[in-house]
């Protein structure tokens, strides 16, 4: 799979992005069970590092999307990440927004996506999580249904933290899709105050009840001014977050103008997002101050590139676009990158 991806590429490319990614399942699951992809598997040193007090195996994770009911965990972990992030998921399935919704913009190695949190709701994700056996760190991506007003958003999210939170390693509180109307809003001072303080609240019930605490990390979009990161890292610390990930897709069309499907609505990711991901990365790192881990995301394509969000202030890093445009081998190579970071 690694060394014949660059191979298949042009004819998965030559179909619907959806599609495409329907194609690799479909194909990566198959030899999984077949025990193929196993065999496969890149044999990576291990590199262990403890951030948010969980054990990763590697620095390099899965950004949330790509698996958004984890129904391919076990393929996935064929691929050498040291953990994946599951979602986003949502209280009740969704089919998420009308077709066509995804796009590539080849030229400029990127994405544009409006997806909408298209999912089968948090009931079939856990059942898919405990079927698969998964036994690395899962991380689990939530958010709410679009249908749910934001003065109730935190129910919502509360329904999600109590259901996943027997299988999740950690979990994601998602407030920065752009593919959900008015969901970034609840990153508004009193919106997100108000949300960290309920699901600290419920987390620590939960702790009680399972008999262990689960870390909450929330993910932001990279499209916050200098004064809303800063607020936004007080309000981290101040309800002792666990950690923070660092960046959702841009609403920006910098650098992809004029570029085919560059107006289409939705979230940027890829390549363009490189350097906007790393300035919000450097600038929470100083606003944070090593108060709680960054995970850095947005345009990774090498090695080099997940070594410069480590150099920026991130503890560890996840790939998304890029495992598209570089297929598997891109996870050995930002691992072994970042095995000495």
């Amino acid at each position: 799979m690694h060394k014949l991806y660059p191979l298949f590429r042009p004819l998965l490319f030559a179909a619907d992005p959806e599609t495409a990614h329907a194609i690799v399942f479909r194909a990566l699951d198959s030899a999984a069970a077949l025990g193929i992809a196993q065999l496969a598997a890149p044999r990576l040193k291990a590199t262990p590092v403890r951030v948010m007090g969980i054990e990763f195996p590697n620095r390099v994770g899965l950004a949330a999307g790509l698996d958004k009911n984890a129904a391919h965990l076990r393929a996935l972990a064929t691929l050498g990440f040291g953990f994946l992030e599951a979602g986003t998921v949502t209280p009740r399935p969704q089919p998420g927004n009308a077709k066509p919704r995804m796009f590539r913009l080849e030229r400029s190695d990127a994405l544009i996506n409006r997806l909408g949190f298209n999912n089968d709701g948090v009931d079939c994700f856990v059942e898919n999580v405990r079927r698969s056996r998964y036994d690395g760190v899962l991380g689990v991506n939530i958010g709410r249904n679009f249908d749910t007003p934001n003065d109730r958003a935190a129910d919502d999210y509360v329904t999600c933290l109590r259901k996943v939170y027997a299988q999740a390693s950690y979990v994601t509180v998602n407030v920065s899709s752009p593919n959900t109307q008015g969901l970034r809003d609840l990153q508004a001072d009193d919106a997100f105050g108000a949300l960290l303080s309920r699901l600290k609240s419920e987390e620590a019930i939960l702790a009680q009840r399972h008999g262990r605490r689960v870390p909450l990390a929330v993910k932001i979009a990279p499209d916050l001014g200098a004064g809303a990161i800063e607020s936004m890292a007080r309000l981290l610390v101040s309800h002792r977050i666990d950690g923070v990930i660092a960046t959702n897709t841009t609403i920006s069309r910098e650098g992809v103008e004029g570029e085919r499907h560059a107006d289409e609505a939705g979230g940027l990711s890829g390549r363009p997002l490189r350097g906007r991901s790393t300035a919000v990365i450097r600038a929470l790192a100083k606003a944070l101050d090593g108060a709680l881990p960054i995970i850095g995301v947005g345009g990774i394509f090498s090695g080099a590139d997940a070594q410069e969000k480590i150099d920026a202030g991130a503890a560890l890093v996840q790939i998304y676009t890029g495992l598209i445009y570089r297929g598997p081998a891109l996870v050995a190579q930002c691992v072994n990158a970042l095995g000495d970071a």
